[in-house]
């Protein structure tokens, strides 16, 4: 059904395309390269439907929601790590693996989460030491039962709220023991449900009580070597439809003061709104950004992500103006409808055949037409840019690093579903 590529055409392919872009003053050759050094940080919550492992009670998820029921779900972490593994063999390049506070290996033993310790995370670094992987982290404050009434970080009860803070302040930890095993910076981003169904009487108190709860949280300083500190914004959620305490505009302003990476994800704001253009705007007062790539249809609903016009847009504005080196990319969708591993694969292949495109534009050529007021040629290139055979250099790419070039890769995830996760019940 999925033919397997035929290497001689591809190779042959690939030389054709490179005279093609070469007559647009483009080298493939050093796309390629700076490509490979483009890490993405893959989810490990698209493995088992953002379920974790603590098993503990909750009433609500705080907004997450994983829809589908398709069998083979990771059932422990051995599963998900083997699961992920198979992945990110279909996937061309080296990269990094995020993991949630929810998925500590404690042992059978109850821990609560303002009690983890990097201990409780080791054999995830082991794991992505001889994977030879980066690792990402966040704390996990929802689907727990003092996250039930929809407030973490921005409580009103304080007892509620110092439990969050010092969950917190245990996940930048466990960031500092990660980055510093590894030898490559952990970004540790927060992201917090907080905020109410109906319209509120006071919206500022609970911001105030955020802005607090995050200089307790950030009080103590770690060397940004092996930590990164992230806050993310939201526009709405389930449950937090009509105010959520952390808005871009509150944490854009907390990013700014106190000079932390600002997550931008692309479902969290309306959804004709974009991300991509706030890219340049932030990093203008930010070193460093943080994505969390999605896609939302018609809401904040975290499809597996696509090769689309927004994806695109996001690509192209990181690319065009050097911000390969200041922004961290992770992914961030769950299809709990399709097989796990093939979301992995799709959504991970678009983000970097994204950027390849971007890669592969004639940047000097479409700023000389720029600056000459020159829009007609502009704009005519970029649409001739379109059809310039940029699927021959993505196939010549997979397999000069050894994975599956075409649509081959699918037949190896469903032999895998067929050897592997049907026994799982």
């Amino acid at each position: 059904m999925f033919p397997k590529a035929d290497e001689a055409l591809i190779e042959q392919a690939y030389f054709n395309a490179q005279e093609v872009y070469a007559q647009y003053g483009v080298d493939t050759a050093l796309a390629l390269e700076r490509l490979s050094a483009i890490p993405i940080s893959l989810h490990c919550w698209q493995g088992d439907d953002v379920t974790g492992f603590e098993h503990v009670e909750a009433v609500s998820g705080g907004g997450i929601q994983a829809t589908g029921n398709y069998p083979g779900k990771a059932r422990t972490p051995d599963e998900l790590r083997q699961d992920a593994e198979k992945a990110l063999s279909l996937i061309p390049g080296k990269h990094r693996f995020n993991v949630h506070a929810m998925y500590a290996e404690t042992g059978g033993r109850r821990v609560e989460r303002n009690e983890i310790q990097p201990e409780h995370f080791q054999a995830w670094i082991d794991w992505a030491k001889a994977n030879g992987l980066g690792m990402d982290f966040n704390p996990t404050c929802f689907a727990h039962p003092k996250a039930d009434d929809g407030f973490t970080l921005a409580h009103g009860d304080t007892g509620i709220r110092e439990f969050w803070i010092e969950h917190c302040i245990a996940c930048r930890k466990i960031g500092e023991h990660i980055g510093r095993s590894l030898g490559t910076p952990c970004v540790t981003n927060v992201w917090i449900p907080d905020g109410f169904k109906d319209i509120p009487a006071d919206r500022r108190t609970p911001r105030a009580l955020l802005k607090d709860s995050l200089d307790a949280v950030f009080a103590e300083a770690i060397d940004p070597k092996h930590n990164l500190d992230a806050v993310e914004s939201k526009l709405f959620g389930i449950g937090s439809e009509c105010y959520v305490v952390g808005s871009h505009e509150f944490y854009l302003g907390y990013a700014l003061e106190k000079q932390k990476l600002l997550c931008l994800d692309a479902g969290h704001f309306h959804p004709t709104e974009g991300i991509a253009d706030k890219i340049t705007s932030v990093l203008l007062f930010l070193d460093e950004i943080l994505l969390h790539v999605s896609r939302g249809v018609r809401w904040d609903s975290d499809h597996v992500v696509i090769l689309s016009d927004d994806l695109r847009a996001i690509a192209e504005e990181i690319v065009r103006h050097d911000y390969l080196n200041r922004v961290h990319i992770g992914l961030d969708f769950f299809d709990a409808s399709i097989n796990r591993i093939a979301a992995w694969v799709t959504g991970t292949r678009a983000m970097i055949k994204a950027l390849l495109l971007a890669l592969l534009e004639p940047r000097d050529t479409l700023l000389e037409l720029e600056r000459a007021g020159d829009y007609t040629g502009r704009l005519a290139l970029l649409e001739e840019l379109k059809t310039l055979p940029f699927g021959a250099v993505w196939d010549y790419y997979c397999r000069k690093l050894e994975v599956p070039a075409g649509s081959m890769w699918i037949n190896d995830v469903k032999q895998y579903e067929k050897d592997v996760l049907a026994a799982r019940g």
